[in-house]
């Protein structure tokens, strides 16, 4: 693939969905925000349209440890199955998520966050998405 764009990483929750997003020569992933299921397709929409060129969206694929499908795999397949019929020129990946929001809590443990912020609602949300959005860039080094 190897063409100038971002690629978009979205933490699907039920009340709360994590977006992040390359830079445009994809070397690092930053946080964009929290929105509600409903505002994260127009989030969505805003980066492709304003931020773009996207080049890929890459979904957290939430399993459970022994890698079995739980209530939020099939809410996950649910958003990515819109994005695909949305964005038909866009290729939408999964990426393996677990572990993704204790490794990020982590993260900002270790990067000095306070406690009282690394709980803030959202924000673990968007590190999350990050994190999701940085693995996959690091084990697919051809995008």
């Amino acid at each position: 693939m190897a063409k100038y764009g971002r690629i978009l990483g979205v933490d699907v929750g039920s009340k709360r969905v994590g977006i992040a997003r390359t830079d445009l020569l994809r070397t690092t992933a930053n946080p964009v925000g929290t929105f509600s299921p409903e505002d994260s397709f127009k989030e969505i929409e805003r980066q492709i349209n304003r931020e773009g060129p996207v080049i890929g969206i890459v979904v957290g694929w939430p399993l459970t440890p022994q890698g079995e499908y739980t209530n939020a795999t099939e809410m996950a397949y649910d958003y990515i199955r819109h994005l695909e019929k949305t964005y038909t020129s866009i290729p939408v990946f999964k990426m393996d998520e677990r572990f993704s929001s204790k490794q990020a809590m982590e993260l900002m443990r270790d990067a000095g966050v306070p406690k009282s912020k690394r709980h803030k609602k959202g924000r673990l949300d968007q590190a999350a998405a990050a994190l999701i959005l940085q693995q996959f860039l690091e084990s697919h080094p051809e995008m």
